[in-house]
């Protein structure tokens, strides 16, 4: 998964420009910088570094989506890697935060609308649970959670800022009360509320056009300073190694694949074929079934 916690430094100083390889780091700088220009907080890997070593930042936002000036966050961490058992899949939470209380909160940046999509965020709030009940605690020892999506469209069409999703008994319009908070942040909202300022913040290229000056002076940082250029940079460069990385994985995995239906055509039992991935592709067991199961 990405990293923005602790990216290498990448030398992309022209002293030492006599090679291709050399000019290929200077004009990649270059790109990465022109690029920086035209992020905004919105853009989900730049939220990850706005927030990253952030806690205040991420507690300030917090306090004006939910309307709640008395939160305090105790702990946040950026690209939070939920792993699942048992071959279920896996999630990469934007930002992960838990306040003074022990709730739980995760903020999801999505300027695509099928990345907000209800199904997704149910799987999210249950990853949580999974995440914070040990074996022995009581249901009830579940804290409270908060799913968090700032989408950049409206996807629910009816104008409002802010639109919580709660469980409700459809036979006596009460709150079912089981600790979850679904909360969906419209990107397109316009006003002069607190809500409305902070949503236009999340949509500017420019520092200085920001309302707030926490942010503002954040995203300066990032996009002005020499040490936050050179941060950023480096996040761009392991977003493209790990793009070729992944690209190269996809490739090994269709081969794993097509080499199975290969060896079944042929009348290879799946015991034999398990065995001859897991030797030629030194790939654990529980692998060699997801393959065998995905084919």
């Amino acid at each position: 998964m990405r990293n923005t916690d602790k990216p290498k430094k990448m030398d992309f100083s022209s002293e030492n420009n006599g090679n291709s390889a050399d000019q290929g780091k200077i004009q990649r700088h270059q790109q990465y910088l022109k690029r920086l220009e035209r992020l905004r907080p919105i853009d989900d890997d730049f939220m990850r570094c706005v927030f990253n070593d952030s806690e205040r930042l991420g507690e300030f936002v917090l306090r004006i989506i939910l309307d709640r000036p008395d939160l305090i966050i105790t702990s946040m961490q950026t690209q939070k890697d939920m792993k699942m058992l048992g071959g279920a899949r896996s999630l990469c939470l934007d930002a992960y935060g838990e306040d003074s209380d022990g709730k739980k909160y995760d903020l999801e940046i999505q300027r695509d609308n099928r990345g907000a999509d209800p199904y997704r965020a149910r799987y999210h709030s249950s990853a949580i649970d999974v995440k914070n009940l040990k074996a022995g605690q009581e249901f009830t020892e579940l804290p409270e959670t908060y799913v968090i999506f700032i989408t950049e469209n409206d996807i629910f069409h009816a104008g409002e800022p802010v639109y919580p999703v709660e469980r409700i008994n459809l036979k006596t319009g009460q709150s079912f009360d089981d600790g979850e908070h679904i909360i969906y942040v419209n990107g397109e909202y316009e006003g002069t509320s607190d809500l409305g300022w902070l949503i236009h913040d999340f949509k500017c290229t420019d520092a200085a056009d920001m309302h707030y000056k926490m942010l503002r002076d954040r995203v300066k940082y990032l996009k002005e300073s020499e040490e936050g250029q050179v941060y950023m940079c480096s996040v761009m460069e392991e977003i493209r190694t790990e793009g070729r990385t992944e690209g190269i994985a996809e490739g090994i995995a269709r081969g794993i694949r097509k080499n199975i239906v290969t060896l079944r055509r042929v009348g290879t039992a799946d015991a034999k074929i398990k065995s001859l991935l897991m030797e030629e592709y030194q790939i654990s067991a529980e692998e060699a079934d997801s393959y065998l199961g995905s084919v």
